[in-house]
């Protein structure tokens, strides 16, 4: 087994540490990847923290990953030694039921393997994630990072933006459809990139218009402050598709009254406690209210294709390991913009 350096949670109270943790032994369809950098999503605060759920301490989260191989198993046929590669939210599943055979992982009715807090199918271990120098995983849950993105900055794509651009396709974001984003954060900005590059006329909603310079930068043609009610009533009826993105308790009601005749709301956000819905918002007016994953393999694929072909990245700032607790309070205080990457080197 390989050991490699890692930053993990040792209780959901206490700041994350310098550790050592064991990777498994490659097998047959394995990919060995040494980590360059690893994302920080709000998920693996919450995961941490306890807030989705008890969990498996000392853990090691990070589900943004991206990397070069640097050995293969004997029946590897997709990756080579040298390749740039990413490893997103899930590192194995069934690959029998309807939704794994159909390409939809993220479905698997048997549930996925979390890249973190699961359990390795493998080996019966506790799945440890991407706060590390390397990661050992089944080659078919690792995808293909394009030449032309910048792999400083690629990492979140492998969250946050495969997390926006499967709504945005599912429900056919593109020309002649109004969008709105709602928060302005990692995933926020994310899908504005997204949904502009689809064709779409996207405004946001953010709680001030402190971002506005940024959501017009990015192609919004609009930026509107939810503290202000007038926004409400300016904008009843309007959007064909709202994704909220925001992980916190949000006024159901005022939210469902923004969308047309017939138009979807969908959560990616995942708030700890549960929202209310007026009914009567939904039923007046055809609309509806969905939930969203990541996407899976097949389209986390297309999503990094696509970015690297619309020349998409996300906004980051680059921090050493040593600054991973000091980032985690600063994404809690929305204090980025608007995605932190760790250099995995600084984790040697």
């Amino acid at each position: 087994m390989l050991t490699v350096n890692a930053y993990a949670a040792p209780s959901a109270t206490e700041p994350l540490i310098k550790t050592t943790i064991q990777r498994r032994d490659l097998g047959p369809k394995d990919v060995l990847i040494e980590i360059a950098y690893a994302g920080i999503c709000h998920s693996d605060i919450h995961t941490v923290r306890g807030d989705w759920g008890p969990i498996t301490y000392p853990q090691v989260v990070g589900h943004e990953i991206v990397g070069h191989v640097t050995e293969v198993g004997s029946e590897v046929t997709k990756h080579r030694v040298g390749d740039r590669v990413g490893v997103g939210c899930m590192v194995n599943s069934c690959g029998e039921c309807e939704q794994c055979l159909a390409g939809q992982e993220q479905y698997c009715l048997e549930g996925n393997i979390q890249t973190y807090n699961g359990v390795d199918p493998a080996d019966g271990t506790i799945t440890q994630g991407g706060y590390a120098q390397a990661v050992v995983v089944d080659e078919n849950f690792v995808l293909r990072v394009p030449e032309s993105l910048d792999i400083e900055k690629v990492a979140p794509l492998l969250c946050a933006g495969i997390t926006t651009y499967s709504p945005l396709r599912r429900w056919n974001a593109g020309p002649g459809t109004k969008v709105a984003v709602v928060g302005m954060g990692g995933l926020g900005h994310m899908a504005v990139k997204i949904a502009v590059a689809l064709g779409a006329e996207v405004t946001v909603l953010s709680q001030t218009t402190s971002k506005r310079e940024d959501s017009l930068r990015y192609g919004a043609t609009a930026h509107y402050a939810t503290k202000d009610a007038a926004t409400f009533d300016e904008l009843a009826g309007t959007f064909d598709l709202i994704i909220n993105t925001v992980s916190a308790k949000i006024d159901m009601g005022a939210y469902l009254g923004l969308l047309a005749i017939k138009g979807t709301l969908v959560n990616v956000g995942a708030p700890a406690e549960p929202l209310e819905v007026p009914v009567f918002q939904l039923i007046m007016a055809g609309r509806s209210w969905a939930g969203s994953a990541i996407g899976g393999i097949a389209e986390t694929q297309e999503m990094l294709d696509f970015c690297a072909e619309h020349g998409i990245l996300p906004e980051t700032e680059l921090i050493a390991a040593e600054q991973i607790n000091d980032a985690y309070e600063r994404v809690l205080a929305s204090d980025v913009r608007y995605r932190f990457v760790i250099d995995a080197k600084t984790f040697a």
